[in-house]
């Protein structure tokens, strides 16, 4: 029986490697993680944990504005960008602290260093050579830019967190939820936002009436939505850059910030030659079990390219870990998975969008509802928000529930409790509402929107 240095070797420390380590090393298996930054990966350290911390705080002037509708005089408004940047750092680094701790508590060796496969058992870190019974890869996703004429005067999401100056203008390249969410960011603190992007609204993939809701809500926020448009080449001046379109016009701003992909962070990683199958965008082909060609070379994360969220990385690596350490087999559930966008207003979604719902199951019953939050009767606040149901016909099981509005992600976990159970539309009628919300709308639609072949009949 070949002896190895290590059960398990995983190579990167964020949410999915960090968890599989740990579990897998409570359950005895002796475990090393190589991390080549620092423990904490993506979302704790370049994603979703400092991004929303910055989301809490852009929230901050349109609420002083909110408040003198209830009565509230607020004189001096100011705001300190660096100190800002310092306290999220501080809040890194404390996060940071507690992953370490998670490793050791389950007395998981930790090196630093790029970790490279060298075959199906070996692992290259420095001059070190380690080998393993398995290869978890876990090193999750990375910025991608286009190859446009001066790309390098642009930065991506990983250098927009860390700015020591606030941008008084700011180009945004890209319609996703990055670069939604960074628009309205650098737009709450008070920067001059310009979102440019290829398609015709933001969020591409999302619901119809999700994307025209954001789009217009964006717009009337102050954000300069520029549409069917991207950037042909970028100019360094003195100020800042300038930003010459495929229209022909031209912008300039002081910082340009593309938020137009993510891949996954194979290159290099030796995978090809070690015989592990990649996708056309360098994903980790992965089986139920997330376990790649290679027997003994397994992947889990944003590395795959299933669902990139955090929670389902954690959810994978702890399939994992309970399949090939516990004697207990299982693999992560990538259905009705419930998800938000921590766009200004924000989005919560779980299950299908109306036109992918249509595509399944033909027959389907929407309801939606819009509304302005009652937190702005008494402002000027002109925000709307919106709620729809897309309700399969035949089984009248809710089969996607969307929300665009205040407290959307909160409410969407919920939802996404009752959709995951395969609860109808009855079951939603039967619930009694919470008064006065915004949640409860979700109980109380009644009226059906017309089917749109029934309106393409009667016009």
């Amino acid at each position: 029986m070949a002896s190895y240095d290590y059960d398990l070797i995983t190579i990167g420390a964020g949410s999915g490697g960090v968890r599989a380590s740990r579990m897998a090393g409570s359950y005895g298996a002796k475990v090393a993680v190589i991390e080549e930054v620092r423990e904490g990966g993506t979302c704790v350290l370049r994603g979703c944990v400092p991004k929303k911390l910055l989301v809490y705080g852009s929230h901050v002037p349109e609420e002083v504005e909110d408040a003198a509708g209830y009565g509230w005089k607020v004189d001096g408004l100011s705001h300190d960008w660096g100190a800002l940047i310092d306290a999220k750092n501080r809040e890194l680094d404390r996060l940071h602290g507690i992953y370490v701790k998670l490793l050791e508590n389950a007395n998981v060796d930790r090196y630093h260093g790029r970790g490279t496969i060298v075959d199906a058992h070996t692992v290259a870190v420095g001059d070190k050579r380690l080998t393993a019974e398995r290869i978890l890869v876990a090193v999750g996703g990375w910025p991608t830019m286009p190859d446009v004429p001066g790309i390098e005067h642009a930065i991506s999401s990983n250098e927009a967190l860390e700015l020591r100056a606030r941008p008084d203008r700011i180009v945004v390249v890209g319609s996703g939820y990055i670069a939604v969410e960074f628009a309205g960011i650098y737009n709450g603190y008070g920067s001059k936002v310009d979102l440019v992007f290829r398609a015709d609204k933001v969020l591409r993939g999302f619901d119809e009436d999700v994307r025209d809701t954001l789009t217009d809500e964006m717009a009337k926020k102050g954000i300069n939505i520029v549409a069917k448009t991207l950037p042909e080449r970028i100019e360094k001046t003195a100020s800042g850059v300038r930003v010459h379109m495929n229209d022909g016009s031209v912008i300039d701003a002081d910082q340009i910030m593309y938020a137009t992909g993510r891949a996954p962070n194979t290159a290099g990683l030796g995978l090809e030659a070690a015989g592990v199958e990649l996708g056309r965008n360098g994903a980790i082909k992965v089986n139920e079990w997330s376990q790649s060609s290679v027997p003994s070379i397994y992947a889990v994360g944003d590395v795959t390219d299933r669902i990139n969220l955090t929670p389902v990385a954690i959810a994978e690596g702890r399939t994992f870990a309970e399949t090939v350490y516990n004697n207990n087999p299982m693999s992560a559930d990538h259905d009705d998975v419930p998800s938000a966008v921590f766009s200004q207003p924000p989005i919560g979604t779980v299950g299908l969008p109306e036109h992918e719902a249509r595509d399944k199951y033909g027959e389907i019953d929407v309801y939606v509802a819009g509304f302005r939050p009652m937190k702005y009767t008494l402002t000027e606040n002109t925000e709307r928000g919106l709620q729809k149901l897309i309700v399969d016909r035949a089984s009248q099981r809710v089969v996607g529930a969307h929300m665009v509005g205040v407290d959307a992600a909160e409410i969407i976990q919920g939802i996404g409790i009752a959709v995951k159970m395969n609860a109808t539309k009855a079951d939603f009628d039967a619930t009694v509402g919470i008064h006065p919300t915004a949640a409860e709308e979700f109980v109380t639609m009644r009226d059906k929107r017309p089917d749109p072949k029934h309106v393409e009949a009667a016009d």
